[in-house]
């Protein structure tokens, strides 16, 4: 029934069932004086059916036909705009499924039939429902351990926040400058549990090196998971975020904090530190007990005790949230999957 309404849309006419039962269906057009019908009948012991009876030639008038047809229903709008979700990146609003449709087929859709029918392509093209998407992730992590010999998954059930999800993600440098992603999860929301959990299977994978730095933004559940999973690591702060913590607490000395604080972050020495912190505490007042506050060895390069090199934003976190940010509108299998392959086109 699927190409019948296709083909009535693109040659300009409508249908209705005239008569159907488990074994045939009759179709005609719905002027009553038009001698176009189809007849076909079920196969036995089989799912297909056969056309039996065709006649093709419409007697209607030529003026019958309108622009809006009974056949554009919201599951056949999804399976003419279908393809053109197999990218997971497009952006297709209910707006550009309207020009679509009237653009290949001559119809005017409502809006809610627009979206409809975009919803209908979604759930047919990446692997249903989220309901349904969760169900299968069991099986599927299944087998990316028997297929991807050396990954590590870890799944465990939650109540609450049903079929949605907030992404982590570990990332870091190698040898060679470049974005290595460690980890990705997905967690109920961004609380401490979630986190915890998170990064304490990073540390069952990796261990916990010697001199590790971590470098987040100043989300307090961030900083207790990094506490309890990684007690002897150095935590420091995006100096970025600060700034905009900054901005936030101080905002009619925007300009001050911009061209005063970066350079103070990221001196080399300490007798350089203490001239620009001056300049800004003098222009800022109240930044020096925020800033001390914070602790000036989380976000200074010259009072870090550890070697931080130029780690000083979570640029490269935020760099791969970026590739990833059209993708997480899937549901979980289609996004896992579309990270995977990812990873594969990198490494």
């Amino acid at each position: 029934m699927t190409c019948l309404s296709i083909m009535s849309m693109r040659k300009k006419f409508q249908y209705k069932v005239f008569k159907s039962n488990t074994r045939f269906i009759v179709v005609r057009c719905v002027h009553p004086s038009c001698s176009w019908r189809v007849r076909a009948n079920k196969l036995i012991k089989s799912e297909y059916w056969m056309v039996t009876k065709h006649v093709n030639k419409h007697t209607c008038p030529t003026d019958f036909k309108t622009t809006r047809r009974r056949q554009a229903t919201s599951w056949v709008v999804g399976e003419c705009i279908k393809r053109r979700f197999i990218n997971p990146g497009r952006v297709f609003r209910p707006k550009d499924v309207m020009d679509d449709m009237k653009q290949r087929y001559g119809v005017e859709l409502s809006y809610s039939v627009a979206w409809r029918g975009r919803e209908c392509a979604y759930e047919n093209l990446r692997l249903g429902t989220p309901e349904q998407s969760y169900n299968l992730l069991p099986g599927y992590l299944h087998m990316l351990l028997q297929t991807n010999p050396g990954s590590v998954v870890n799944l465990e059930v939650t109540d609450g926040n049903k079929f949605q999800g907030v992404l982590f993600t570990a990332v870091c440098h190698d040898a060679n400058q470049q974005i290595f992603p460690l980890a990705i999860g997905v967690g109920d929301s961004e609380n401490d549990a979630a986190w915890t959990w998170f990064l304490k299977r990073v540390k069952y994978v990796f261990g916990e090196k010697p001199a590790l730095v971590i470098v987040s933004d100043r989300h307090r559940s961030i900083r207790s998971a990094v506490e309890e999973a990684f007690p002897r690591a150095f935590h420091g702060i995006c100096i970025y975020h600060l700034l905009n913590n900054l901005k936030t607490k101080f905002k009619s000395k925007n300009k001050e904090l911009e061209q005063h604080y970066i350079p103070a972050a990221k001196s080399y020495n300490l007798q350089e530190f203490h001239v620009l912190f001056y300049t800004l505490c003098s222009a800022v007042p109240g930044a020096k007990e925020y800033l001390e506050s914070v602790g000036l060895d989380r976000w200074t390069r010259s009072h870090t005790p550890c070697r931080r090199y130029n780690i000083m934003t979570t640029n490269i976190s935020e760099s791969f949230n970026a590739v990833l940010v059209k993708v997480r509108e899937l549901p979980i299998i289609a996004f896992v999957n579309e990270v995977r392959l990812l990873c594969q086109r990198w490494f």
